[in-house]
């Protein structure tokens, strides 16, 4: 069964927040450096992808919490995998080992549930992030003009992480936490590059990121000019996730589904973070408010960002089979 016919049947449950399950372990810098790295010039902690490398078991066990809690769709741990993000560590040159093993450790995950029910198959989608540079906006308010990297770079630097996402087992590839959308056209030239090169056709999702109640994404876009933006392009689903929680996202996804054809995806946040810049929102509290969407039958797609835990989705999950998937216009009349 294709993804495509899933989503019609039922609504899929994506996974939670990685880095949150990261930090319950509290690793140490000599946790991420492992053996590998033990001389590496620079400090490493906080490289949560490089635990792909160093600690593959920790991270293919929070994969399979979230499939036990319920997760259709698991996520792979490759959110910064690109060169570009990898500079801030001196690790440019491992781009494609941390997507390769990433998709790995999260697609032998998935089989291992996949083959107890091939009637509910799960799904690796290859996370990738913004990077951590802007092709839309400069850096220095005294230069506008001025840019860090250009959509070229971007795109070289896509095609790098998703050649390894691809390679280690990716079923979707999963553009997410856009908040310019000139980097993410880059990231969707390099797969289209990629799908012509190896005649491959992989499902594609794309996800936003509300910044404030603006209403707008950090460069500007409302969710009209999101959803155009990418109307060109041949994809499996648009939604948005991360900066807000459930209730405060909400109108934006209504608004969203309103306008587009596609599979409406939502992953929201446990809320919005206290003063420490942790989340407070229980498990209890987020499934009350993610009722909202599915009883206005406004998503196909729904999960949790940060702060979520396994917990968060297993209630989420829970509540999903009660009820049934949006069905897109694409298909209404079908």
């Amino acid at each position: 069964m294709t993804i495509e016919e899933n989503l019609q049947k039922r609504i899929l449950v994506l996974d939670g927040a990685m880095g949150t399950m990261i930090q319950n372990h509290d690793l140490k810098e000599e946790d991420y450096r492992g053996e590998r790295f033990k001389k590496h010039s620079c400090a490493l902690k906080g490289n949560n992808d490089l635990l792909s490398i160093t600690q593959p078991e920790i991270i293919k066990n929070i994969h399979l919490d979230y499939l036990k809690a319920g997760a259709d769709i698991i996520e792979t741990n490759t959110f910064s995998s690109t060169s570009v993000a990898m500079s801030d560590y001196q690790m440019e040159d491992l781009a494609y080992e941390l997507n390769y093993k990433s998709a790995k450790i999260a697609k032998e995950a998935t089989q291992k549930y996949s083959i107890k029910t091939p009637d509910r198959p799960r799904y690796v989608a290859g996370s990738i992030g913004p990077t951590n540079k802007t092709a839309s906006m400069s850096p220095d308010v005294n230069d506008p003009g001025f840019r860090t990297i250009d959509f070229d770079q971007l795109a070289v630097a896509y095609k790098e992480q998703i050649v390894g996402l691809i390679d280690g087992g990716a079923d979707i590839l999963l553009v997410e936490t856009i908040f310019d959308t000139l980097n993410a056209k880059a990231a969707l030239y390099a797969i289209n590059e990629i799908k012509e090169e190896k005649e491959i056709n992989i499902p594609i999702m794309v996800s936003g990121t509300i910044t404030d109640a603006s209403g707008r994404t950090l460069s500007g876009q409302t969710v009209e000019a999101f959803n155009i933006s990418l109307s060109h392009i041949s994809l499996l689903s648009i939604g948005f996730n991360c900066a807000l929680g459930a209730n405060q996202l909400l109108p934006y996804i209504k608004n969203l589904a309103n306008q587009s054809s596609l599979f409406i995806s939502a992953h929201p946040n446990a809320g919005l973070p206290n003063a420490f810049g942790e989340y407070d929102q229980s498990p209890e509290e987020m499934e009350i408010l993610i009722q909202d969407y599915l009883e206005q039958n406004l998503v196909n797609i729904i999960g949790g960002c940060c702060g979520t835990t396994p917990d968060h989705i297993r209630l989420i999950a829970n509540l999903a089979k009660k009820f049934s998937p949006r069905i897109p216009k694409i298909f209404s009349n079908a």
